[in-house]
């Protein structure tokens, strides 16, 4: 399985939309196969998932991610398990030893928890809508 983090700093950056790179690992059974950093050659949410589709990633671990993202995921077969934090290469060890633990559900990752978009015409003044 191919699955990609939005990587900022050596840690899992916490806006998947404004992720500078991504880390990209190649996963079996057993454990990692391979890993690679690249740059993130896209930006918004749907030039974002056709650029992961085209590195055939299957999966998306991430920090915090806004709804429109998880749709544009969704819509090029990319699973997403948000909410996740800390240093990648852990985050996947945690994962295939089957102890991660996302912690809440993702949000937006601008801080603002994802609540009220709506009911401010698309934006609750956080910056990233």
């Amino acid at each position: 399985m191919r699955i990609a983090i939005p990587y900022e700093d050596g840690v899992v950056c916490q806006h998947f939309g404004k992720a500078p790179q991504f880390k990209i690992f190649d996963v079996q059974p057993q454990g990692i196969v391979e890993s690679v950093v690249i740059d993130s050659e896209a930006s918004g949410h749907e030039a974002l998932a056709e650029f992961l589709a085209t590195q055939s990633v299957q999966a998306v671990i991430c920090g915090g991610i806004g709804q429109g993202a998880l749709v544009s995921l969704a819509q090029s077969g990319i699973d997403v398990l948000p909410g996740v934090s800390g240093n990648p290469d852990e985050v996947i060890e945690a994962l295939i030893a089957g102890t991660l633990q996302p912690e809440g559900n993702g949000g937006c990752g601008c801080g603002c928890g994802g609540h009220g978009h709506e009911e401010h015409g698309g934006s609750c003044g956080c910056g990233c809508h």
